[in-house]
């Protein structure tokens, strides 16, 4: 067996045994599950549905989700794996819709909405440099929205993420070989229009960040007073904004453009709040 395998059953067995305390009602166990899972969930509840006050709703309700379901874990997969799986579930059917799943937008029209307003020098106010981080951060969420919601995940799992194509699978509830050709669907369509669009993913490309925040601004997608993503916490010895820009540089490729966000942590005061209610034993979640 290879090392990496061996980690991997130690890691398992491991999960197991907090599940079992877990589920058998030791509450110091549930909230380790609840932190062992809430900032991956939350991410990707973040690249689903773009905004993270309806990403943290989101998490709360996988969350509860996961806890009522967690006996039925029978490590055929990593806990994560498994609660993305949930958590995938209840994100496709989530009957909020995006302001760009609403408005039906495609990547096209997207791209002409980008190609109006733009400066045609770079941003020079205050904080400069942290605003169009922020523009480049939300642009990246908005054009996920641009795909339909089935190649959105696919393209988080693989790309963004970077799960194997037989987990990605597994989640989806669909063969590696389906999953493959949804995730290459996605790949080609946002693929086409970084190059054609984005600065940072092909230098002949229009668009710039750094000419993109007075319009941003204008617009409302950007406050100045308060970058929702470029200062968003991260987990400890996450990636910071500053060091997943820098990632994206030394590969300055089109995935990297999508996958270099920080490493979002999920707001500790609602997922302490989950806890908090199942300790009240008003929520017999596990009985």
């Amino acid at each position: 067996m290879s090392v990496d395998a061996v980690a991997g059953e130690q890691v398992l067995a491991e999960e197991r045994e907090l599940v079992g305390r877990a589920v058998a009602g030791d509450r110091d166990a549930i909230a380790d599950v609840v932190r062992l899972l809430q900032d991956p969930l939350y991410r990707l509840a973040l690249r689903m549905v773009w905004r993270p006050a309806e990403a943290e709703d989101a998490t709360q309700e996988i969350l509860l989700r996961v806890l009522g379901h967690l006996g039925t874990w029978r490590a055929e997969a990593r806990l994560t794996t498994w609660a993305y799986r949930i958590g995938v579930n209840y994100l496709l059917n989530l009957q909020r819709q995006t302001p760009q799943e609403a408005a039906q937008l495609s990547l096209d029209t997207y791209r002409e909405g980008l190609a109006d307003g733009l400066a045609e020098e770079d941003y020079r106010g205050p904080e400069a440099t942290l605003l169009a981080t922020e523009v480049r951060l939300n642009c990246s969420q908005a054009m996920l929205q641009c795909l339909a919601r089935d190649e959105r995940v696919a393209f988080v799992l693989g790309d963004v993420f970077e799960m194997t194509s037989t987990d990605a699978a597994w989640i989806l509830d669909i063969t590696p070989a389906a999953y493959r050709k949804r995730l290459e669907r996605a790949k080609k369509r946002l693929g086409t229009f970084l190059t054609s669009t984005c600065g940072v993913a092909d230098s002949k490309a229009f668009c710039r960040c750094s000419r993109r925040v007075d319009k941003a601004v204008e617009l409302g997608r950007v406050d100045p007073r308060n970058p929702t993503f470029a200062r968003h916490p991260v987990t400890p010895g996450g990636r910071t904004a500053i060091k997943a820009e820098e990632q994206m540089i030394q590969l300055h490729d089109a995935a990297a453009v999508l996958r270099s966000h920080p490493d979002y942590a999920a707001p500790q005061q609602k997922m302490d709040a989950i806890v908090g209610l199942l300790n009240s034993g008003r929520f017999p979640l596990l009985d």
